[in-house]
């Protein structure tokens, strides 16, 4: 039988000339390609150039090589910027008494070194802060870095001893011409919240230093609603709790769905980030209703919003 493909395949001898003269042309096509971009490249790029382009390299490495060295150089100089930065990020607000703590908390709660040295130099000449409003006094605190520390700072009942025994036991001569010629019998009760610092001077143990600091924390509080609060100023409320009572309509409440975050932080009992969490929940959610929400963040305790609690209202 014949096959079918033979008389396709077959080509004469012209034709298969043609067709390997047609396969070499196009070889040729190809590699005329390659031969130019080559010849190109070797034109437009000399021996010269190359040499340059590496030298131009060479030294650019150097640069970034020196810069890099001086950089080290100058963190090893200067040490403070380093741990100034390290100090921001580190930032850690807890409860410390100015009179005690080290160096090391005083720069955990934001201090600058140089204020931290001074504090302690104050304290080894003999200085002491007697009431939290003393360490308001530092050269260089502003108002803000003062109003974000005062929720933590606390003085201990044994640098207040001396001043509040001074009052107590100062001579007649030394006290208030108009407030020591009366004091209150025993069994006299007057309203905490109601009473100014003539009428608090005239309870037995109250002198015009103690009035003034009961009147001034009232004002920051909105009032007491408990006696118990005076021990945050380091009063034995013990002993002067039988000489008052409080009525808790005189308190001044927070309206939490209007008040802003420097209003807020101005009350003893929330601080900075506190506050901001107040805000940012009105942003998002709306209105408030109660403090139950903020059981579960974290700037809260379980104290912190029972303290609050006291305080805020939600008109």
């Amino acid at each position: 039988m014949q096959n079918p493909f033979k008389d396709f395949l077959y080509f004469s001898r012209e034709e298969k000339r043609g067709i390997l003269i047609l396969i070499a042309g196009i070889i040729l096509v190809f590699l005329s390609g390659y031969l130019y971009s080559y010849q190109r490249n070797r034109h437009l790029f000399t021996e010269e150039d190359i040499r340059r382009q590496t030298a131009a390299v060479a030294e650019c490495d150097s640069f970034i090589a020196s810069v890099q060295k001086k950089e080290k150089q100058w963190k090893q100089r200067f040490p403070k910027n380093n741990h100034k930065r390290e100090q921001k990020e580190n930032i850690v607000l807890s409860t410390f008494d100015p009179n005690t703590a080290d160096s090391l908390t005083l720069c955990r709660l934001g201090l600058p070194d140089w204020m931290v040295r001074n504090i302690l130099k104050y304290r080894k000449k003999g200085g002491r802060f007697r009431k939290t409003e003393d360490f308001k006094k530092i050269y260089g605190l502003t108002e803000a870095q003062y109003h974000a520390l005062l929720p933590y700072i606390h003085i201990s009942r044994t640098d207040t001893a001396t001043t509040y025994m001074a009052q107590l036991y100062t001579p007649p001569a030394a006290k208030d011409t108009t407030a020591h010629l009366y004091k209150y019998p025993a069994g006299t009760v007057i309203d905490l919240n109601r009473a100014d610092t003539t009428e608090l001077k005239k309870i037995p143990g109250i002198g015009s230093g103690i009035a003034r600091m009961i009147a001034h924390y009232r004002q920051r509080l909105g009032g007491f609603h408990n006696i118990g609060q005076l021990q945050e100023i380091n009063l034995d409320f013990h002993r002067l709790k039988p000489w008052f009572h409080i009525n808790g309509k005189d308190i001044r409440l927070i309206n939490l769905n209007r008040a802003g975050i420097e209003s807020l932080r101005n009350h003893p009992y929330i601080n900075f980030y506190q506050a901001k969490a107040f805000v940012e929940y009105r942003k998002k959610k709306g209105r408030l209703h109660s403090l139950k929400p903020f059981g579960i963040y974290e700037e809260f305790s379980e104290m912190d919003l029972e303290r609050i609690s006291h305080y805020v209202c939600f008109e």
